[in-house]
């Protein structure tokens, strides 16, 4: 945000604890855990953050279906499925916490990123959407 904001850019945040349930509170307690938990030392978010939502499963919003059909999955591994807690698994999953979409200004999906995706790639890759 502080990098792209000034360019009609905006980052959305979506808690979900689906992944090794590392996320159980109730959204009114979300800013306070961001704050002062993980990822703590006074983080406040500079973007909106949404209520927790299912990301994967039966019961996932539409827009992340939407989101995982638009782009093919980024990470071939699966994972310890022990810390899944969605069914039924899909191949197309998202497989954890920090996954990114890259989306465009008339709503079309342009890239999906791994949670260990180099901040850096996903910078130059907004940055060639807003030229």
């Amino acid at each position: 945000m502080e990098t792209f904001g000034h360019l009609n850019f905006t980052v959305l945040g979506f808690c979900c604890n689906q992944f090794g349930l590392q996320s159980p509170e109730v959204n009114h307690e979300t800013l306070n855990v961001l704050k002062h938990v993980r990822p703590g030392g006074g983080f406040v978010p500079k973007f909106p953050m949404f209520g927790r939502v299912e990301v994967n499963g039966l019961n996932e919003e539409p827009l992340f279906t939407y989101l995982k059909e638009s782009l093919p999955f980024v990470n071939p591994v699966i994972g310890d499925m022990k810390k899944f807690h969605w069914c039924p698994l899909k191949v197309n999953d998202i497989r954890w916490n920090f996954e990114k979409f890259l989306i465009g200004a008339d709503g079309a999906p342009c890239r999906r990123f791994d949670l260990h995706c180099p901040i850096k790639v996903v910078e130059r890759d907004i940055a060639r959407l807003l030229a």
